[in-house]
């Protein structure tokens, strides 16, 4: 099995998609909870930006798939709270990160994954796993690489 240097941080999407059941997109997602679960991947890293996430989508997905907001908690602190270490943004970042977004001419929604991104890197993540890649491409400034759960799921032998 390969080691995935460093420390790596889940995005919502794998964190949804390895939760709960969807079909194909959920394979590599749920490989790499099974992996966190049984220590292979240590120290798994998510922002608590990303929980709200989780809990916010799950409780308004399509029926068949959407979870009661009971379920979604009780996921939440057994599955990713309990395993993950969760992270945000220190308080005393947040200014340069605006001015930053601001000056990068972040808009609209976009500025929650800029959000999680800079948690991502001020949490020394190497790596980001996540099925939206676009949105975190500027971390590759900062060596930090951004993967796919597939290619995440390839690069650490999970598969």
């Amino acid at each position: 099995m390969a080691v995935v240097e460093g420390p790596a941080f889940f995005d919502t999407s794998i964190l949804l998609a390895g939760l709960v059941e969807m079909g194909d997109a959920s394979l590599h997602a749920s490989r790499i909870l099974d992996a966190i679960v049984s220590g292979t991947v240590r120290t798994p890293l998510t922002a608590w930006h990303c929980c709200l996430e989780f809990y916010s989508v799950a409780t308004r997905l399509p029926a068949g798939l959407r979870l009661e907001p009971e379920q979604a908690r009780a996921l939440m602190e057994s599955e990713i709270l309990g395993r993950f270490d969760v992270v945000d943004l220190p308080a005393d970042g947040r200014l340069a990160f605006l001015a930053d977004a601001a000056r990068d001419r972040v808009s609209g929604g976009r500025v929650y994954d800029a959000h999680i991104a800079e948690t991502a890197r001020l949490a020394s993540a190497r790596v980001v796993v996540t099925a939206n890649r676009r949105h975190f491409v500027a971390l590759l400034r900062h060596g930090i690489r951004v993967w796919s759960a597939e290619e995440y799921v390839e690069e650490a032998g999970l598969a």
